[in-house]
């Protein structure tokens, strides 16, 4: 039997995690084989999580009394059904706006942008690490052609940190798009299989340094922080305290050449 094709109502529900186990395997497959997809379901994911972040206090806020049930219908039987309507307008147009602009301020990535960087992460993280069969595009013992590859796509020297004092080993890596253009994606495991991801891609010119920020999508944690022009987030299923000296390893390692 032929697998479905993949439509655009998929890849949204893959995004808001909607698909059933076997056909977020399929779409998952196909976003492997097709990088422009990848980033159109990276930003679509990006957006997501930026969004609820942003609106969190206000989601969590108690309903005002002006609008519990009760104290609403003794309003309208004082006042005409057509002033409801207009303040049902306003308060459209109120979100409405609201929406626009703080889609429009996450989307130029805040003040430094690292926001972005660790979405765009913990996306990858969550579409590959999982992966038995092909995790990575280029092994490890194939480190210099991967080095090469990805410096070569991203127009800047890239290294590839050693995290074997750490306890975790090179699997290989992969390039992976992003809404902010080709990112280098490394995959490292422990004896216990264990999987971290480092990406690290070009900042856009109004991020070029920032400090180590912790950031967390669900279950997946890491940090993030942007050196010279450089961005670099490392995520795994790892607490705080034990992903961050690995961080700092990757900081120390991996500097623009």
């Amino acid at each position: 039997m032929s697998q479905r094709p993949i439509t655009e109502d998929d890849l949204h529900a893959f995004v808001d995690q909607a698909l059933a186990p076997e056909r977020r395997g399929e779409v998952a497959s196909y976003l492997n084989d097709h990088p422009d997809a990848a980033g159109r379901v990276a930003a679509f994911a990006s957006q997501r999580e930026q969004l609820r972040s942003a609106l969190a206090s206000i989601a969590n806020e108690p309903v005002p009394a002006e609008l519990n049930l009760s104290h609403i219908i003794e309003g309208r039987k004082r006042r005409p059904l057509r002033a409801w309507m207009a303040i049902a307008a306003l308060l459209l147009v109120g979100i409405g706006g609201l929406g626009g602009w703080t889609v429009r301020s996450l989307l130029q990535g805040g003040s430094n942008g690292l926001s972005a960087l660790a979405q765009e992460a913990a996306y990858s993280y969550g579409v590959y690490a999982p992966d038995r069969v092909r995790p990575v595009e280029i092994r490890a013992s194939d480190s210099a052609e991967l080095t090469q590859w990805v410096s070569s796509r991203l127009k800047r020297a890239v290294k590839v940190p050693d995290l074997s004092t750490s306890g975790y080993r090179l699997m290989g890596g992969r390039l992976v798009a992003t809404s902010h253009g080709p990112a280098a994606m490394f995959m490292y495991d422990d004896d216990q299989g264990d999987r971290l991801v480092m990406l690290t891609r070009p900042m856009s010119s109004g991020s070029q340094d920032a400090p180590m920020m912790p950031h967390a999508a669900g279950d997946i944690a890491g940090f993030a922080w942007a050196d010279r022009g450089m961005g670099y987030t490392l995520v795994g299923q790892l607490p705080g305290d034990t992903l961050k000296p690995i961080a700092n390893e990757i900081r120390k390692q991996a500097g623009p050449i």
